[in-house]
């Protein structure tokens, strides 16, 4: 049970955000577990592998349903079940049916360890994730990343990165956010909306520390006020102030932060549209968004993505991806109705 308990042991903690979900993957009905174990099980004994049945099977059960299906598979087969689908998958399906095998949570840790373990960082994985998840979410994310890897995450952060960047990083994992609130402050609304204008572009130079505490403390719904009433002090809205006062992974952070609060789904739909019409498709983007989304927001990813770009996410991942790859990001992203 070794294996099992280690990368399946926690069921993840409601995030307590009451934040609504829209996701692609819902519990399958008439759910058996030792039924979908023994085709499991006759897909992988199959000369050549019978991906399809994998993909016909993982895809289409939650995680909670998937980790009894892996304990039923380790109780028929006597052995471990994510050590026997590595062994028989590989490339772009085994990433994506490995990642299913973590929770939504578990799957974060790990993307997030393998981006600063290493010689050098990956500060687009780090961005993408400490900047689009919830205050909730980053708690489990912290809990679930020591478990997994017996290491405190801003520990790692904070050595991993240094300036300005660092800094705002580890203000969001020290998840120091306010909690949603029925009451609007509108005199806390103008003041932050002033003291970011003040702290970037009212003055030469940036006061970098105001907007990092504004921008990690405040909750989002009161940040979504405040960038509106930004626009009565500035002439320029909060996404186009940033890119003129910061630049490089300080300016990739804040505008993802700012992207998130006032449209999270929009900021993915565009990561997997940029993602798959980039010159050599960036797999590893759209692998991650689909594969951490499926049971949280990828219904609304899908609208959003056919809204802005006329076109739905399935014809163009269809459009971009090829063979057991496709056909597993498909069927997590469900009908295009």
């Amino acid at each position: 049970m070794a294996l099992v308990s280690e990368f399946l042991g926690q069921l993840a903690l409601n995030t307590g955000d009451n934040e609504p979900t829209f996701p692609t993957v819902v519990p399958a009905l008439d759910f058996d577990p030792d039924r979908d174990a023994a085709r499991i099980e006759t897909a992988i004994k199959t000369k050549g592998v019978d991906e399809q049945t994998i993909i016909d099977v993982l895809t289409k059960r939650t995680y909670n349903q998937r980790r009894d299906i892996a304990f039923a598979y380790e109780r028929r087969a006597k052995k471990d079940m994510i050590t026997a689908l590595k062994s028989a998958l590989s490339g772009s399906l085994e990433a994506v049916i490995l990642g299913l095998m973590k929770s939504t949570t578990q799957y974060d840790a790990s993307e997030i360890r393998g981006s600063i373990k290493g010689l050098g960082t990956d500060e687009e994985t780090l961005i993408e994730i400490l900047c689009s998840r919830s205050n909730g979410e980053l708690v489990e994310i912290k809990r679930v990343y020591k478990e997994l890897f017996k290491k405190d995450l801003e520990k790692d952060v904070a050595g991993d990165t240094s300036g300005n960047f660092a800094k705002l990083l580890l203000a969001l994992v020290q998840t120091k956010r306010s909690d949603r609130s029925s009451l609007v402050d509108y005199e806390k609304i103008d003041e932050d909306a002033r003291a970011l204008y003040d702290a970037g572009v009212k003055r030469r130079g940036t006061d970098v520390a105001t907007w990092i505490s504004i921008m990690s403390e405040r909750s989002v719904p009161h940040l979504q006020r405040v960038f509106q009433r930004y626009k009565s002090y500035s002439p320029y809205d909060m996404q186009e102030s940033i890119s003129k006062e910061v630049g490089g992974d300080l300016a990739k952070s804040f505008l993802t932060l700012v992207r998130c609060f006032e449209n999270k789904q929009l900021y993915f739909a565009n990561r997997l549209h940029d993602a798959m019409k980039s010159k050599g498709a960036k797999e590893k983007v759209v692998t991650r968004t689909i594969v951490s989304r499926c049971e949280v927001d990828l219904k609304k990813i899908c609208e959003e993505f056919k809204a802005h770009y006329g076109q739905s996410l399935q014809r163009t991942i269809s459009e971009h991806t090829k063979g057991d790859y496709q056909r597993a990001l498909l069927s997590l992203c469900g009908s295009d109705d």
